[in-house]
């Protein structure tokens, strides 16, 4: 990822559906399909990085997408970087909220949230020629 690069992007796919309690937000179903966590990270990007991408089941859930990614049917597809504030960018993103409060305990924009579904047939395609053009630093993950 490129050095300056504050707000990532993780985009997700999840084979199953599934509901599960996310901390104190309480339980949230989420549908199959294609989602994208905006978060930041103003020190230790890689590390933030590593520890989203990690799988292991004693990993302790400290936020609220640690609970989203413990779903064994989610997958991690694609990592994007920007300079874009979180909150713009995760507004630019589109999709609806599924699970309200999932990542913004700390939002001041009134997101709702900053995991968005993008529904099942959102593709890979669709995603790189939605992103790339808009300066973000891709990086691919299978």
């Amino acid at each position: 990822m490129t050095p300056g690069c504050t707000t990532y992007q993780l985009w997700m796919w999840l084979e199953r559906p599934g509901e599960i309690p996310v901390g104190r937000l309480g339980s949230c179903a989420f549908p199959r399909g294609w989602y994208v966590y905006t978060g930041s990270a103003r020190r230790n990007m890689a590390a933030r990085l590593r520890r989203h991408c990690r799988s292991d089941a004693d990993k302790r859930l400290r936020w609220h997408i640690d609970y989203f990614l413990a779903l064994a049917a989610c997958r991690i597809l694609y990592i994007s970087g920007s300079q874009v504030p979180e909150c713009n960018l995760n507004a630019a993103t589109g999709g609806r909220i599924v699970c309200a409060g999932l990542g913004a305990s700390d939002c001041r924009s009134g997101c709702g949230s900053h995991l968005r579904y993008l529904g099942a047939a959102f593709s890979l395609e669709d995603l790189l020629e939605a992103r790339t053009p808009q300066g973000l630093d891709p990086e691919i993950r299978t």
